[in-house]
Parts: structure tokens; C-alpha cells; sequence
């Protein structure tokens, strides 16, 4: 859980919901419609935050975020995205027998600019990157993202995405870790700040991909294949106390026999599951797109039926 608990998680909420609208000024209705909660939810929450002195309410009834709302936020910013980008993408061939996955173009945009863009929309300004398979392609992406930080993981072609992680593994405290293959089209789903450790999913009747298991709004799990659950989509976000205990539990998990053929979210979910406590984000049919196949990126865009 967070740090700071001096403001509630609905507080939080509608806290970022006002800073990131920045000099727009939101009515109710518009905070109600963006953060999922009721007309009366966002009235008493507006009113707790007023008297907290974390927002001034104009004459026009709109909410304005002072320097102690702030400053209230600050404990919760995002430090850091880790982007996983060192796998082959076999299912992907012949496409990446000479591009990265994360680079192959999407209606003439690169797959991983979706991420970065969102990330820096967001303010998030340390982006780190760990790439394998083709690495020096990567480079490209310095000239518009300066601020990337660039990772090797030399296991890329014989271990499984743990490797990855592995190698950032310093570096999940306060951090988003993405998988690189995502096509992104909802960039709120990357914010500056975040109040707790949560995985990003869709809720479906049946899935047959990866799928989280959820009890009473936490992740208690994962399967591959499942009903009324929520599939899962590579982004998660780890606070700093659940950061220091995945970095621990990869580096453990890494070295135990068979280690390096898990996949790294097995860690926290499966072999480590009662260690943490993982919320559920949700997202909606449209916001993520992965691109597993050839056939699925021809689907996606008809250039490469050519």
C-alpha cells in the first residue's frame, strides 16, 4: 500500500482526476463520469477535499487543485517505467525475422510509441528500457525519447521474460512495468500518480489468454483460461514497499531450479501470491490491443496483407 495514507484512496481519485485536467475545468458530472463514481460520491469527496484545503471550489462550482493538494499528491507520483523489449516474438515471424516486435510499425506508427507516448503525456520522466533480441534497433527511438535508459539482458534467447525483470530489478519501487508489445490507444491508463500496486485487466466472461483471479477487488491469482474474470494486459504498477518485495522475490524465484523458465509475473502471482496486495485496474474493449500473431497484425492493419 502506499506510503502517506492521509488521504483516501476515492480522495486520491478525485484529487488526480482535477490535476489532470489541468486549467480544464471539471464539473461533477465530468469528475463522476472519469472516475466511475456516483454524483453524491464525487459531492462528499469535493467537500472533504475543500475542507482539507486540497482544492478551492470557483464561483462557477468547479474545482480548482491548490499547492497543498499538491503536495498531497507528491508521495504517490511515479518514479519510473520499466519496458520489457528483449524477446524474439516468434509468432510474430516472418515480420520480426528482421524487426524487434516493439518496432514494428502499426498504420505507420512503432508499436512501443503508443507506451512512450503515454508515458510522457503523463510526466513519468525516467523510462527504462531492456532490450536483447536485435538490441541496436532500439536506438532509433533516443532521437523523440530522450530520456530513455537502455538495459541488456544477455538471457534473451534462453530464459523467459523473468530475465528481464531480473535486470531491472532495482528498479520497481514506485514503477509501472510494461510489456512492449502493447498497442495502446487510452493513454489515461499511464498516470503520474498511482496509490496502490495494481495490474491492469478487462473484465470477460470467458477468457482463454492469461487471465487474473479476483476476490473482492484483489488479485488472488492467475490462470491461463477462465470464466468472469479479467484478462490480463502486461501493465502493472508496484508502490514502493510492494517494489522492494518483487525485487527480493525475482531475484529468489530467478535462482530457484527451473527459475528461469517462469514467466516474471508468475512470481508475485503464483509462487509468492500471499506476499502482496494487488488491486485490479480496470480497462475496457478498445484501450489495449495485443498483436500476439502475423495474422492478427494483418488483421489490425491491412498494409501488411500487401
Amino acid at each position: 500500500m502506499a506510503m502517506n495514507m492521509s488521504i483516501t484512496e476515492n480522495q486520491f481519485e478525485v484529487l488526480c482526476c482535477i490535476e489532470r485536467a489541468q486549467q480544464s475545468k471539471l464539473t461533477q458530472r465530468m469528475i463522476a463520469t472519469e472516475t466511475s463514481f456516483s454524483l453524491g460520491m464525487v459531492n462528499r469527496v469535493l467537500g472533504q477535499l475543500e475542507e482539507a484545503g486540497l482544492i478551492t471550489m470557483g464561483v462557477d462550482k468547479k474545482p480548482s487543485i491548490t499547492q497543498k493538494g499538491l503536495e498531497a499528491l507528491e508521495p504517490y507520483r511515479v518514479k519510473r517505467a520499466v519496458i520489457m523489449a528483449a524477446g524474439f516474438g516468434s509468432r510474430m515471424v516472418p515480420i520480426t525475422l528482421n524487426t524487434p516486435k516493439p518496432l514494428v510499425r502499426v498504420h505507420g506508427k512503432m508499436i512501443i510509441e503508443t507506451l512512450l507516448d503515454a508515458i510522457v503525456q503523463a510526466g513519468i520522466e525516467e523510462i527504462v528500457l531492456v532490450r536483447g533480441y536485435l538490441w541496436e534497433q532500439f536506438d532509433m527511438l533516443l532521437h523523440k525519447y530522450p530520456n530513455i535508459r537502455f538495459l541488456y539482458n544477455p538471457l534473451f534467447n534462453e530464459a523467459n521474460n523473468i530475465s528481464s525483470v531480473y535486470q531491472a530489478r532495482e528498479l520497481l519501487q514506485n514503477a509501472y512495468i510494461f510489456e512492449a508489445d502493447l498497442l495502446l490507444s487510452n493513454e489515461k491508463l499511464v498516470r503520474k500518480y498511482e496509490y496502490k500496486t495494481h495490474y491492469v485487466g478487462m473484465y470477460k466472461d470467458v477468457v482463454d489468454d492469461w487471465c487474473l483471479l479476483v476476490k473482492k477487488g484483489q488479485v488472488s491469482g492467475v490462470s491461463i483460461g477462465g470464466t468472469n474474470n479479467y484478462q490480463m494486459y502486461g501493465i502493472s504498477y508496484w508502490d514502493a514497499e510492494d517494489g522492494k518485495k518483487l525485487s527480493d522475490r525475482i531475484d529468489r524465484a530467478f535462482h530457484m531450479p527451473g527459475g528461469r523458465e517462469l514467466y516474471w509475473d508468475e512470481v508475485p502471482l503464483k509462487l509468492f501470491v500471499h506476499d502482496f496486495t494487488i488491486g485490479i485496474r480496470p480497462c475496457y474493449e478498445g484501450d489495449i490491443i495485443e498483436i500476439d500473431t502475423f495474422n492478427e497484425l494483418k488483421q489490425v492493419d491491412p498494409v501488411y496483407n500487401m
